[in-house]
């Protein structure tokens, strides 16, 4: 609802100059301002019972919606325990100070995380624009300007009849006549303001301020998802280059062997084709390197970037092999209830919902009636000297109630539009609920069944390793074909590189059950 007041200082046209008082002030313009002051609180008088109505805020009382929550989750495995979780640095729980040190630069450098917070200023100067509508507006504004009347206007003839002038300067009566050049002098101010009779206003307010605490979520969430993806690419390399000292270790053992069927060739106990079989596994160990070696670098490349960083910046920093770092013995998840609170996407989705929910008593509020006051005040003259006179003071008050009658069903349309776009945000809000349960289930899973089968690859490393010891020596001794080496050496990098990739995915699926309980942010995040 709207309601002004117009307060207005002007210098204009005018026709007589009033004589200023003894001693040189003239106290008729202070006396006559003095009136327009009086109108002016007579006009807001009339509007005080409006403004009764402001505490009537219109439209729908947002509650936060209550959603049940099972009371524990399914997927439980060993080493996951129903403890109160602390996840604000969950990435500290791997014990590797070259993983945190990346992880609380990547929060402090990476470009995602600037443009959240980027998001949450913008956020929040709307906020101000929407709560200014509801402030007093002051304009102020000084103008002269030049006029000159046409001498062929028309109207020459009549204007010396009744003014009985002559046709050089203004008449007698302050009528310009034709040819006529004269100055305008004005300056002044306006005063303006909104009433919110029906809580339009506060209704903007609210949700510029639900949208506002939505963008603080948002980059909170943004915090959970880079350091999750920094600690995934940085798990990742140290498997890489994990895979890689096995593929050069593999490399040495079947270089070994081969200088040792060589040998045994030279001295006869050992066939052309046992050589050439040897040289084709010796070449397929080193083919794997390369592959890896790339991989790994193009980890590095990755985590340049997210530190906000050229690709190439950490090469230094991490191309020094490293040992990869073993999951913590226990992993406290919490219960459900607890994640419906830590997930930031969750409580950004309920933000949103609450912001949409305001945008109906916007639209709600459009249907009532605009109450307009309008006053203003003018000091118009064509001289400076008199433009503080009694003579120059033009007054005006103006109220207005309007209300529309017919527009076609627009503002009730409006209002569904509104009321469909809150239902869609809850509907965003129960879906997110949903999939944080599902993401912290399936982490669930895929960590227990890792753990399963990264116990079961030690086991298969141990097995092959001792294969391959006795094949070896019962070829030595002639017990055995060079076949039986071969397939036992290969099962020896199978199964080590099988183990390798293991303990780097259990990491990966340890820091995505992390990332789906909501870890990796602080109460402070929202403070930038």
């Amino acid at each position: 609802m709207f309601v002004m007041v117009n307060l207005l200082a002007h210098v204009g046209p005018t026709a007589r100059k009033v004589s200023p008082r003894p001693g040189g002030l003239d106290a008729g313009p202070l006396v006559r301002t003095g009136r327009i002051w009086r109108r002016v609180r007579r006009a807001l008088l009339v509007a005080t019972p409006l403004a009764a109505l402001a505490a009537c805020t219109v439209g729908p009382a947002y509650r936060a919606p209550a959603t049940p929550a099972p009371g524990a989750y399914l997927e439980r495995t060993d080493g996951i325990t129903g403890a109160p979780p602390d996840l604000t640095a969950w990435w500290a729980r791997f014990d590797d100070p070259t993983l945190t040190s990346l992880v609380r630069r990547a929060l402090a450098g990476n470009l995602d995380v600037a443009a959240a917070v980027s998001n949450i200023r913008a956020a929040r100067q709307q906020e101000v624009i929407a709560g200014a509508q509801g402030l007093p507006q002051l304009d102020a504004s000084a103008n002269a300007s030049n006029t000159l009347l046409s001498k062929n206007a028309g109207f020459a003839q009549l204007a010396g009849a009744f003014l009985g002038g002559g046709t050089g300067g203004l008449g007698t009566q302050g009528v310009g006549f034709p040819g006529t050049n004269f100055s305008t002098y004005s300056a002044g101010f306006d005063a303006s303001w909104e009433l919110d009779l029906f809580g339009q206003v506060r209704r903007s307010v609210e949700a510029a301020r639900g949208r506002a605490e939505a963008q603080i979520w948002s980059l909170r969430d943004t915090e959970v998802s880079t350091a999750a993806e920094v600690a995934v690419d940085y798990l990742t390399l140290r498997s890489l280059q994990r895979q890689i000292a096995v593929a050069e270790h593999e490399v040495q053992r079947r270089q070994q062997l081969l200088d040792l069927v060589q040998s045994r060739r030279a001295a006869g106990l050992a066939t052309r084709i046992d050589v050439s079989q040897q040289q084709v596994s010796l070449s397929a160990a080193l083919s794997q390197t390369p592959v890896l070696e790339a991989e790994a670098r193009a980890e590095i490349h990755a985590l340049g970037v997210l530190l906000g960083e050229p690709p190439e910046a950490l090469s230094a920093e991490l191309t020094p092999v490293a040992a990869v770092p073993p999951p913590p013995p226990a992993v406290p998840v919490g219960l459900p209830s607890e994640l419906l609170r830590r997930r930031p996407d969750i409580r950004e989705a309920e933000r949103n919902l609450a912001a949409a929910t305001a945008d109906v008593g916007v639209a709600v509020a459009d249907l009532y009636p605009n109450i307009n006051l309008t006053g203003s005040a003018d000091l118009i003259s064509t001289s400076l000297s008199n433009i503080v006179a009694v003579n120059s003071l033009q007054t005006a008050a103006t109220a207005a109630l309007v209300q529309t009658l017919f527009d076609g069903g627009r503002r009730r349309a409006n209002v569904h539009v509104y009321e469909e776009h809150r239902k869609q945000a809850y509907y965003a809000y129960e879906k997110t609920v949903l999939g944080a349960l599902k993401e912290v289930e399936d982490g669930l899973s895929r960590y227990g069944g890792e753990r399963r089968r990264n116990a079961l690859l030690r086991t298969q490393v141990q097995a092959a390793e001792a294969a391959y010891q006795m094949s070896g020596d019962r070829y030595k001794a002639g017990l055995s074909d060079f076949i039986n080496v071969l397939n036992a050496e290969g099962a020896v990098l199978d199964a080590e590189t099988q183990l390798a990739q293991s303990d780097g995915q259990l990491d990966e699926d340890l820091v995505s059950l992390y990332k789906a309980l909501g870890g990796g942010w602080s109460g402070e995040s929202g403070n930038r």
